[in-house]
């Protein structure tokens, strides 16, 4: 039997035949067929599947599947329903683009543009003076550049200011964010030593003043953007650690973090450090993300004095740490929302979902009930309750948004199994409390559950 699998060329000319094929590479074909191939031989060696057992009927098979599979065939990245009540979650690419922002990403990737071209001299341009006019505006630094993301970020800012040299960090601050990236694995990539100073919970100016030496390169203040200490502590504040900084010759830079270009309790959320602030309060240099609470593009950020700025430019870990052109467009144009808008609550997703009032929430979540219900069929159980949504992405870690979900129950399922009848559409909520949910914070448009629902529930309904 393994010697009635036909030939890869005669599996390529059977499937070749077969309209639905036609158009895809030979290279594309061939690897289905390898693929079915082995699957043969897996099946006749454990002595499981129903295998043909002569060759015409067996390359009747592998042209079939061939064809099945390349049909189901489909890109890795999918579109998602974000259900699961986290504006920002990392798991789910973060920050929604402002329509703005995806247009200038259409024409970037469809034409070329001046990344690199100065079109007034005719010559070679920057990358950064794409978004850094407008990062200068709004922040009031005197310079800036852009990297891939925030980590990034604070790697070449490390790396260009302190290899070789002493950063001083409190205990308190030394962080670990997504994917168990550390504050000191970062610094100890970037060639910089670590001297941490003061307590978990407590950190005085004395603490730094005493740690301030000879080969002290910089001065680190970390916004503890994923938790919170709470209790018996203290802090040293940026402005107290800017004069220390300047006694001693030292500079002193920020990690913000999620990073915020305006005061975000006039959209009813806690305040957050403002980036504008953080450089009139003398900070050197401040760095945070993108696809935060900005509601941009993944990328780092960094502002501040324009010669540690022109540094970092100059620094060869800033070509392989550079963002490409539509990352670029993508920035640039949600930066433009903050510098022209009105109102960029409006305009910038993230802003508008964290903004949403409660009564609108519950309203589409009664729709949402009434849509899925229809779909589910008998047997489930969907009530509207009240539950919290959470900012993510490490905004904000202890403060909750009111919103409500749709509780989904079956007497013969579990919460799991729910689950996974969701995820087959596409659709990505949350199981709490034994039973299946579908947070509505960061549902704005409750047809979108059914346009999902529809395309990929059908097989898995019931």
């Amino acid at each position: 039997m393994l010697r009635a699998i036909p030939p890869i060329d005669d599996c390529l000319c059977a499937a070749e035949k077969i309209p639905s094929l036609t158009g895809l590479s030979r290279g594309y074909l061939r690897t289905l067929a390898r693929r079915e191939q082995d699957d043969i031989r897996a099946a006749l060696a454990s002595g499981q599947g129903d295998v043909p057992r002569d060759r015409a009927a067996m390359l009747e098979l592998i042209a079939r599947s061939i064809a099945d599979k390349a049909a189901a065939d489909q890109p890795a990245m999918k579109a998602l329903v974000n259900a699961t009540g986290v504006v920002l979650h990392t798991n789910l690419g973060r920050a929604i683009l402002a329509e703005s922002a995806i247009e200038a990403l259409d024409i970037a990737a469809r034409s070329s543009v001046n990344l690199e071209f100065d079109l007034a001299r005719g010559a070679r341009g920057e990358r950064d003076e794409l978004i850094g006019a407008e990062l200068i505006d709004l922040t009031g630094a005197e310079a800036a550049t852009v990297v891939n993301n925030n980590a990034a970020a604070v790697l070449i800012a490390l790396n260009t200011l302190a290899e070789g040299r002493e950063v001083i960090v409190s205990r308190g601050e030394l962080i670990e964010i997504g994917g168990a990236f550390r504050i000191p694995d970062v610094m100890a990539k970037s060639g910089a030593r670590l001297h941490e100073v003061g307590t978990t919970n407590r950190t005085h100016r004395e603490d730094y003043a005493r740690a301030i030496g000879p080969d002290t390169a910089l001065i680190l203040k970390v916004h503890p953007s994923n938790y919170r200490i709470v209790g018996f502590t203290s802090e040293v504040a940026l402005d107290e650690l800017v004069a220390l900084g300047r006694k001693h010759g030292v500079p002193v830079m920020e990690d913000l973090g999620s990073g915020a270009l305006i005061d975000l309790a006039a959209y009813g959320l806690p305040r957050e450090p403002v980036v504008a602030e953080r450089v009139a309060a003398g900070a050197d240099l401040v760095t945070f993300s993108g696809d935060k609470l900005l509601g941009g593009p993944q990328a780092g950020l960094i502002v501040g004095q324009r010669g540690l700025i022109d540094r970092i430019r100059r620094n060869p870990l800033k070509r392989a740490l550079r963002c490409d052109k539509l990352t670029l467009a993508a920035l640039a144009a949600t930066l433009r929302i903050y510098l022209r808008s009105g109102d960029p609550g409006t305009e910038l997703p993230t802003l508008r979902i964290l903004n949403r009032s409660i009564g609108e929430i519950r309203q589409a979540a009664g729709r949402a009930r009434d849509i899925l219900a229809e779909r589910l069929g008998p047997g489930f159980t969907l009530e509207v309750v009240d539950c919290e949504a959470e900012i993510g992405s490490g905004a904000m870690p202890v403060e909750r948004l009111e919103s409500a979900a749709v509780r989904i129950t079956h007497p013969e399922k579990s919460p799991e199994t729910i689950a996974a009848i969701f995820r087959h559409a596409r659709i990505i909520g949350r199981i709490t409390n034994d039973a299946f949910h579908l947070d509505m914070r960061t549902i704005e448009d409750p047809a979108v559950l059914a346009v999902a629902f529809d395309c990929g529930a059908g097989e898995a309904r019931g």
